[in-house]
């Protein structure tokens, strides 16, 4: 159940959102990664402003966080998004790795807004050859080499 710093937590995403309106920089997202209670940074959709399909606020959010805290996962933080996290945003949360998130809107009022992220959805559950974008898969004979070389490597940092 959401306590009052939670519901302050989303309310400063959202206001993040309407700002980042305001502002043009980019679509009607914000996000804050908390840790202890405190604010460690936030994140608000910068994809036109910055000509990166990547810069989702929570992505963002998240980069900023791993800076500030030197790290890169966000084992103990929170992030508040203003609204539900799309595909993309739902993965690079998961390789973050953290406690939890909490979102106000929920996908469907981002669709009626024209932020309609279904078809992503729609299209992993496909088999590779009847999606949408072609994926293809070449095997040539150094394929694989590049994970023998992290097998190998002593000083490699797992993630």
């Amino acid at each position: 159940m959401p306590d009052s710093r939670d519901r302050r937590h989303l309310r400063e995403a959202i206001r993040l959102a309407r700002e980042n309106v305001g502002a043009g920089a980019g679509g009607p997202f914000g996000a804050v990664v908390v840790k202890g209670g405190r604010v460690v940074a936030t994140g608000t959709n910068l994809v036109t402003s910055s000509n990166d399909p990547t810069a989702h606020a929570e992505v963002v959010a998240i980069r900023n966080a791993c800076r500030a805290l030197g790290s890169f996962q966000l084992e103990g933080c929170e992030i508040f998004s203003s609204c539900e996290p799309c595909p993309m945003c739902l993965g690079a949360i998961y390789w973050a790795r953290p406690a939890r998130v909490v979102f106000a809107s929920g996908a469907h009022d981002a669709a009626d807004a024209g932020f309609d992220d279904s078809f992503i959805y729609d299209e992993i559950r496909l088999p590779r050859g009847r999606r949408q974008l072609p994926l293809e898969q070449m095997r040539v004979p150094e394929a694989g080499d590049e994970f023998d070389a992290w097998r190998a490597a002593e000083d490699r940092v797992e993630y």
